[in-house]
C-alpha cells in the first residue's frame, strides 16, 4: 500500500531556507523564512521568557495534560491583550477562547466552526495572502473566493479594488482579514479602511476572520489591534486566529489562542463546546510549556512589563531597518523604494521579476521568494550593503 506513494516537493519556504543553509559562500542572506533575527542572525530567547521559563522549571511538580480549553492565565491574558482592557465585548462576556498548537491549530478550528455552522460557506482570501491559509481552510471542505488587495504598482493596498470585489460577499460567507503585518505585503489597511469592511460586513452579514499573528510588530500593541477592536466594537460575530510565535518568539512552543466574538454568553459557550470537540478530534489536548510561559508573563505585572519593553525594541528596530534598507537600495539604484519605509511588520515585496529573484540566489547567494518577499529582519549591519549592492546589480 504504501510504496505506492509519491515524494512530494519540499515546501518552497523551507527549501530556500535549507538551500541557503547547504549554501557555502560566506556572504549569503537568508530572507526567506518569517522568523525574527537579530544582528548576529539569531532568534534570539526574550530575557521575560527566559525568567518566566526559570521559574516554571523550579516550580512544575507534574507533566499531566492541562484542560482541553488551555492555561487559564494564558486564555484570560490573551484576551485582554488582543481586546483590549476595557473591550465591551470581554465587559458582555460574549468572548470564549480555545489554546491551541500555534496560530495554524487557531486557524484550523476556526475553520472547523465554520465548517460545522455553515457547510457551504465561502471564505473571501486576500491576493496575495499567506499561502498556509489554503491547506489549513481547505482540509475541512471550505470554498474560497479572492479579493484583490496589493496593488503591485504603488506598492499599497488596492482598497478600491477590495471593496468592489468583496460586494460579492454574502450573509454565510466569511471574510479572511490579516490584523496587521499583511503576510507577504507588509501593505495594512488604515483604520478608515477597516472602518468601511466593517460598514460591508453589518450590511452583508458576512463574518471576519482576522488571522492576527503578528500583535506589536507594526505600531504597537494597541495601534496594531485597533482595526479588528473596531470590528469587535461594532460586529455581532468575529473569528480571531492569535499567536505568540512572533511578538514573544515562541516560534517552537506553538502558543496560538482562538477566540470566538459572539452575541451574546450563550453563543460564546457553544462555540468553545465545538471547539473543544473540534480539538479533541484533531490533536486531542493542547502543548502545555508555550501557553504556560506566556501565561505566566501575561499574568505578572513585572514579567508583562519586560516583555512590552522587549517587543517595543524589537518593533523599534524592524522599522529602523526598514529605514536603513530603503536608503541604502535608492542609493545603489537610484530608485524609490520608499514604500518599504511605509509598510509595517516582517515583509515587502522588493518588486523584482522571478529572474532577477532567482539571479539573486544564483550569483549573490541571497535567498528570497521568486515574489522577492523579503523577510526584513533577515536585514542586518553586517548584511545591509552587500544586499543593496546585489540587488541594485540585478535592476
Amino acid at each position: 500500500m504504501l510504496d505506492k506513494l509519491e515524494r512530494l516537493p519540499a515546501d518552497i519556504i523551507l527549501g530556500l531556507a535549507a538551500a541557503c543553509r547547504a549554501d557555502p559562500n560566506p556572504a549569503k542572506v537568508d530572507l526567506s523564512v518569517g522568523i525574527y533575527m537579530d544582528e548576529q542572525g539569531l532568534c534570539p530567547v526574550f530575557e521575560s521568557v527566559r525568567r518566566a521559563q526559570q521559574a516554571l522549571v523550579g516550580e512544575e511538580v507534574t507533566k499531566a495534560y492541562m484542560a482541553p480549553a488551555g492555561d487559564e492565565a494564558f486564555n484570560l491574558g490573551m484576551q485582554r491583550l488582543v481586546l483590549g482592557e476595557g473591550s465591551p465585548a470581554l465587559l458582555d462576556a460574549r468572548v470564549g477562547s480555545i489554546q491551541t498548537p500555534g496560530g495554524c491549530g487557531a486557524l484550523r478550528i476556526g475553520a472547523e466552526i465554520i465548517r460545522a455552522a455553515a457547510p457551504d460557506a465561502r471564505v473571501w482570501v486576500s491576493d496575495p495572502t499567506w499561502p498556509n491559509h489554503f491547506p489549513l481552510l481547505s482540509s475541512v471542505g471550505l470554498s474560497f473566493k479572492t479579493y484583490r488587495y496589493y496593488d503591485p504598482a504603488s506598492h499599497d493596498v488596492d482598497f478600491d479594488a477590495m471593496v468592489a470585489d468583496l460586494k460579492g460577499a454574502t450573509a454565510g460567507d466569511v471574510v479572511l482579514l490579516h490584523g496587521c503585518c499583511h503576510n507577504p505585503c507588509g501593505a495594512d489597511l488604515a483604520l478608515q479602511q477597516w472602518a468601511v469592511i466593517a460598514d460591508m460586513a453589518e450590511r452583508q452579514g458576512f463574518t471576519p476572520f482576522i488571522d492576527f499573528a503578528y500583535q506589536g510588530l507594526g505600531d504597537g500593541l494597541d495601534r496594531d489591534a485597533a482595526g479588528m477592536r473596531l470590528m469587535v466594537a461594532r460586529l455581532p460575530e468575529v473569528i480571531i486566529a492569535a499567536s505568540c510565535s512572533k511578538n514573544m518568539g515562541l516560534y517552537r512552543e506553538r502558543v496560538g489562542i482562538v477566540l470566538f466574538v459572539c452575541r451574546d454568553e450563550t453563543n460564546a459557550q457553544a462555540l468553545v463546546s465545538q471547539g473543544l470537540v473540534a480539538g479533541r478530534r484533531i490533536y486531542s489536548m493542547p502543548p502545555a510549556h508555550g501557553a504556560l510561559l506566556a501565561g505566566r508573563i501575561l499574568s505578572n505585572p513585572a514579567l508583562e512589563a519586560s516583555w512590552r519593553d522587549e517587543l517595543a525594541a524589537m518593533c523599534q528596530r524592524i522599522n529602523g531597518l526598514r529605514s536603513g534598507l530603503r536608503q541604502r537600495l535608492e542609493q545603489e539604484s537610484g530608485r524609490d523604494f520608499g514604500f518599504i519605509e511605509r509598510e509595517k511588520g516582517m515583509f515587502s515585496f522588493l518588486g523584482l521579476s522571478v529572474e532577477q529573484a532567482q539571479r539573486l540566489r544564483r550569483e549573490y547567494s541571497i535567498y528570497m521568494l521568486d515574489s522577492s518577499r523579503i523577510n526584513v529582519a533577515g536585514v542586518n549591519d553586517h548584511n545591509l550593503d552587500y544586499l543593496a549592492t546585489s540587488v541594485a546589480a540585478v535592476l
